[in-house]
C-alpha cells in the first residue's frame, strides 16, 4: 500500500548523505510599514521594520533537505559579504556541512532582495525586487577549488543534486566530473536546471517545470500528448533513468526509462498560498527518497506531498518529516 511505503521512506530519510551543488542564493526580505506617499515622486514611503535572509536557489534545496533531516553537504560560491556570511550561518545552524561554500572576494553572493510593504489595514505585498549577481564565468582557481572539494567527498554520498539557476556556478567541467563520478560510484544524481538542462547527459533524474521543459525541447506543451512527447524526448536525449515535469495545478508527470508514464495529481489545489521555491522542495525530497531506496514513482509521490505543504506557506519555505506524515495521513484518511 502506497500509504505504508511512503511512511517507511520518511522514517529512513535522516540516514543519508546528500551533496547539493549549485547557485547559492540569499533571498533578502526588507519589511516596511506604509507611512505615506512621497512628496518627491508618486511612490510609497516605507518605515523600515525588519530585514530577513532566507536561503534561496540551490541553498533552498540544501535547507529543504536539512529540514527533512538529511545529512547535507552544500557546495557553491559565496562572496565576502554579509549575505554570504548570513547564508553560511543559517545553513550551518541547520547542521549543514558548509565547508564546500567557497568564498570568492571578486564576486558578490547572489542576492535577491524583495521590498515588502504592508500595514494594519493593507495586505502585505512585494513592491520591488532587486537582484545582485555576477554572471561572468568562475575564475579557474575558484572552479578548481569547487571541483576538488566535490571529488574529495562525492564517493561518500548517497545522492547528489545539481541545482543550476543559470549563474555559472555549475560549469561544464563540474557537470561532467559530477555525473561521471555518480555513474562510476552508482550514486543517484538529480538535476534541476533553469536554462541548460540538455547539457546534463547521463544524469539519473531530470526535474523541470512545464515552461523549462518546453524551452528545452523547443515547442509548447499544450496537452497531454505534447507533454508525453517532451518528457520522452528529454529522457532519451539525456539518457536519464527518469524525468519529472512539474505542472503547477495539474500536478506532475513522471517518465521512466522503462517506458512507464505516471500522472500525479496535486494534493491541495484549493490551498495554494505561494509557489516560491516549491521546485526546490521537490528536488530535495526526491533525492532523499531515492537515497533511501524508494522507486522513482514513490520518490515523486513523496515530493508531491512535500510541495503541497510548502505552497501553503508564504515565501521560500520548507517542510518537516512530521508535516509530511500528517499530510499523507490526512490524504489517505
Amino acid at each position: 500500500m502506497l500509504y505504508n511505503s511512503l511512511l517507511k521512506i520518511i522514517n529512513k530519510l535522516q540516514k543519508y548523505k546528500i551533496m547539493v551543488i549549485g547557485d547559492m542564493v540569499a533571498d533578502v526580505y526588507l519589511e516596511g510599514k506604509i507611512s505615506r506617499i512621497s512628496r518627491e515622486a508618486p511612490v510609497l514611503i516605507l518605515e523600515h521594520a525588519a530585514e530577513n535572509v532566507v536561503p534561496g536557489g540551490a541553498s533552498n534545496v540544501v535547507h529543504n533537505a536539512a529540514t527533512l533531516s538529511g545529512h547535507v553537504y552544500a557546495i557553491g560560491v559565496v562572496g565576502n559579504d554579509f549575505a554570504g556570511q548570513e547564508l553560511s550561518r543559517i545553513l550551518h545552524n541547520k547542521t549543514v556541512d558548509t565547508a564546500g561554500l567557497i568564498e570568492d572576494h571578486r564576486r558578490p553572493t547572489i542576492t535577491k532582495t524583495r521590498v515588502m510593504a504592508g500595514g494594519q489595514a493593507t495586505v502585505r505585498q512585494q513592491v520591488v525586487r532587486i537582484d545582485k549577481e555576477n554572471k561572468r564565468p568562475l575564475d579557474v582557481e575558484i572552479e578548481q577549488r569547487v571541483n576538488d572539494y566535490i571529488q574529495e567527498h562525492i564517493r561518500d554520498m548517497h545522492g547528489v543534486v545539481l541545482s543550476d539557476y543559470g549563474s555559472n556556478t555549475v560549469t561544464p567541467n563540474i557537470i561532467r566530473s559530477v555525473i561521471d563520478a555518480c555513474q562510476k560510484n552508482h550514486i543517484p544524481c538529480i538535476v534541476d536546471s533553469r536554462y541548460n538542462v540538455m547539457s546534463y547527459h547521463g544524469v539519473t533524474v531530470v526535474k523541470q517545470n512545464e515552461s523549462e521543459a518546453a524551452a528545452a525541447v523547443g515547442y509548447e506543451i499544450v496537452d497531454q500528448a505534447s507533454l508525453i512527447r517532451a518528457g520522452n524526448e528529454i529522457l532519451e536525449k539525456l539518457d536519464a533513468e527518469a524525468v519529472l515535469i512539474t505542472l503547477g495545478p495539474d500536478g506532475m508527470g513522471l517518465f521512466e526509462k522503462t517506458g512507464k508514464f505516471t500522472q500525479i495529481a496535486v494534493t491541495n489545489k484549493s490551498e495554494v498560498y505561494d509557489v516560491t521555491g516549491a521546485g526546490d522542495t521537490v528536488v530535495a525530497t526526491m533525492i532523499l527518497a531515492l537515497a533511501a531506496g524508494a522507486s522513482y514513482e514513490e520518490a515523486a509521490r513523496l515530493s508531491n506531498f512535500a510541495a503541497g505543504i510548502v505552497v501553503k506557506k508564504p515565501g521560500t519555505a520548507t517542510t518537516t518529516q512530521d508535516e509530511l506524515r500528517r499530510g499523507i495521513g490526512e490524504h489517505f484518511a
